[in-house]
């Protein structure tokens, strides 16, 4: 019955929606399961798999470069029904990501503990990080193409394949996660060692699986080893100005993070609490900014504008609901969610009025995660770089520093964030509803 009161649009909407986001809950799963079993190792271990994350922010940015162009390329050739050129496009893809993580691999395996010692690590962090990010830099090149793989299937229209090998590879990481860290079936204990190799065992099966799916007639994409050039340098003029992009937002990001350490330990705990709560109200945004990054960019591809736009609009008005909902939950129950993460009261204090704010902003920040990729699935990148610079410097890091500086409370802070967060929220939908984004050329 309820399928028959929504849209055959909406019906595309959230069949590639809903994989999106239960592979991204998977994926914060599998961050959450490492950081357990590490954790069990030492406080140190713990310390230095998290910094690890922060050095893959960095990392995030160059896959950046050849992802996002990617997916805009590919979504327009599936639009026009040209899938051997869109597959000859994730080829060349794989080449230049394996190439690009060559450098990567490089750095990592030797410059590992000048990393952790440039973000200020104690001796025995340093120690142990520079053991297990060494390990994990051999690997660079399974992070990269996995990437790469997820990403250009889902702009080809498939997420559910991919929600399936990621809930396979990460039963296969927390498997040998048990086996390598603390020593079973036969094998040493290899402690954080053995988390690393976990990872890289659970990467390297992924990009096996997607071997064969690839090898599939009936897949969306298949592997064919052409490479074309200028579909190359086309999907990289688009994706350098992602790539900037999420370099100044990482960039904004540890700026702001930095301000809020100022507060103290117990305000920086409750911030990363409250974020991390806040992270599950990311799912269904997550999976419809996919959604509409997918179907704006194959009916661009099908030069149909009107379909394309209307995608976007579908896509946001589903995530306003969603995120809607969660954020009621987050107003209406902070403490409720705060108490399962840490039993500090000013810790509980402070990421309960994180959850109160931040659930006021759900329905801008579905805009703004819906319509930016709306506008990447479209190729225009140029905009969201401009959009998010000037957003994020001028309303929400700047105005932070005057207020910190100024004496103003933590909750000043959190006030200007969901500022900054409406703010943009109304430029993105400002720029989605004039419509020239739609004539961008890729």
């Amino acid at each position: 019955m309820f399928s028959k009161l929504i849209s055959n649009d909406t019906k595309r909407v959230f069949r590639l929606a809903i994989p999106a986001a239960l592979k991204h809950l998977v994926d914060i799963l599998q961050i959450l399961i490492d950081m357990l079993m590490v954790g069990m190792i030492s406080v140190s271990a713990l310390a230095a798999v998290g910094l690890s994350m922060q050095f893959m922010m960095v990392i995030n940015v160059l896959m950046t470069l050849y992802v996002v162009g990617g997916n805009a390329v590919i979504a327009r050739y599936i639009g026009q029904g040209r899938k051997k050129r869109a597959s000859a496009l994730l080829y060349g893809l794989g080449l230049f990501a394996i190439f690009l993580s060559i450098f990567v691999t490089i750095g990592g395996y030797y410059g590992s503990s000048y990393i952790y010692e440039l973000m200020g690590a104690s001796q025995d962090v340093i120690l142990e990080g520079s053991r297990y990010f060494e390990i994990l830099s051999l690997g660079i090149v399974l992070i990269f193409l996995d990437n790469l793989l997820y990403n250009a299937l889902s702009a080809a229209g498939d997420t559910s394949s991919s929600l399936y090998i990621k809930l396979f590879s990460a039963g296969v990481n927390a498997f040998f996660n048990y086996v390598l860290i603390f020593g079973h079936f036969g094998f040493d204990a290899y402690g954080i060692e053995g988390a690393a190799v976990a990872t890289l065992i659970s990467y390297f099966l992924s990009i096996v699986a997607y071997y064969f799916l690839l090898k599939r007639s009936s897949s969306k994409l298949n592997f064919i080893p052409i490479i074309k050039m200028n579909d190359i340098i086309r999907a990289l003029k688009v994706g350098w100005s992602a790539a900037l992009d999420r370099g100044i937002s990482s960039m904004s990001f540890l700026v702001f993070v930095s301000i809020i350490a100022a507060y103290g330990t117990a305000g920086l705990a409750g911030y990363q609490v409250g974020l991390r709560i806040e992270g599950i109200a990311f799912m269904p945004g997550f999976g419809f900014s996919i959604a509409a990054m997918a179907l704006v960019g194959q009916n661009i591809g099908a030069n149909d504008k009107i379909r394309a736009y209307n995608m976007g609009i579908i896509s946001g008005r589903v995530a306003y609901v969603f995120m809607g909902s969660v954020g009621v939950f987050m107003i209406l129950f902070p403490e409720f969610l705060v108490s399962f993460f840490t039993q500090d009261e000013l810790t509980i204090v402070v990421a309960s009025q994180y959850l109160i704010l931040v659930g006021l902003a759900q329905i801008p920040l579905a805009i703004m995660f819906v319509y930016s990729a709306a506008l990447r699935g479209a190729g225009a990148t140029k905009t969201t770089l401009k959009i998010n610079f000037w957003s994020l410097w001028l309303f929400r890091v700047l105005p932070s520093y005057i207020a910190y500086k100024m004496g103003f409370s933590l909750v000043a802070i959190f006030v200007i964030m969901n500022i900054e967060t409406l703010l943009k929220g109304i430029i993105y939908w400002y720029i989605y509803q004039k419509r020239e984004w739609l004539d961008t050329k890729v």
